[in-house]
């Protein structure tokens, strides 16, 4: 897909929002037949708390990046901070979230397909965002290209910035927009009980 106008890329996000909206509803069905494999509650237990802590991880994360780039989205190319070890770490660290998801159901085989699924989704968001930014900013994003990683971030590469100037409502909204990850965790709760209780069926069990 060739995003060669902000008005491309604004339809394109658009839809990109209403597509992950679709596929966490789908994620949400199947996980109600889904429950851990382990035996004793103190490993799933543990993998819940572990899961949490990842999510927090993801919040914070995503905040962070919000220090750099709100507000300049779309308008100028950041490289420092978060985005001088990978151009997209708001994705890094969403995929983090869906993996602490994965992790609230006890289980890991589900926090990494969540993970890898979340990958694949955004590896395509990216690639068409990369044509609108390469269009828009040529050489300059043509050699961020060339230096830093799409998506794994190499830590070697960190730069900080000595000021920082961000829009308090941006990070506001980054801040709420995450606590959307915790939504999963009392409704998983209720999701283990209704399973508990056999009024949902347990179709599959993973460790």
């Amino acid at each position: 897909m060739a995003l060669t106008s902000r008005t491309d890329m604004s339809r394109f996000q658009r839809r990109r929002r209403i597509g992950i909206a679709i596929i966490l509803a789908v994620i949400l069905v199947a996980l109600l037949t889904i429950r851990s494999a382990w035996s004793d509650d103190w490993t799933h237990e543990y993998i819940e708390d572990v899961g949490i802590g990842v999510i927090i991880l993801a919040i914070l994360g995503r905040m962070w990046c919000t220090l750099y780039i709100g507000g300049r989205k779309s308008a100028e190319i950041v490289r420092l901070g978060p985005y001088s070890m990978t151009r997209n770490p708001l994705y890094v660290f969403s995929t983090l979230g869906a993996a602490g998801i994965g992790m609230l159901t006890g289980s890991l085989t589900v926090a990494f397909a969540l993970a890898v699924l979340c990958y694949a989704a955004f590896r395509f968001v990216i690639a068409a965002e990369e044509g609108y930014l390469e269009n828009t900013f040529g050489e300059t994003y043509i050699a961020y290209k060339r230096e830093v990683p799409r998506f794994f971030p190499n830590v070697s590469l960190y730069k900080e910035a000595d000021v920082l100037s961000v829009r308090a409502s941006m990070l506001y909204k980054t801040f709420f927009d995450g606590l959307v990850f915790f939504v999963a965790y009392p409704l998983l709760e209720f999701v283990e009980y209704l399973q508990a209780t056999h009024v949902l069926p347990v179709l599959l069990r993973l460790y």
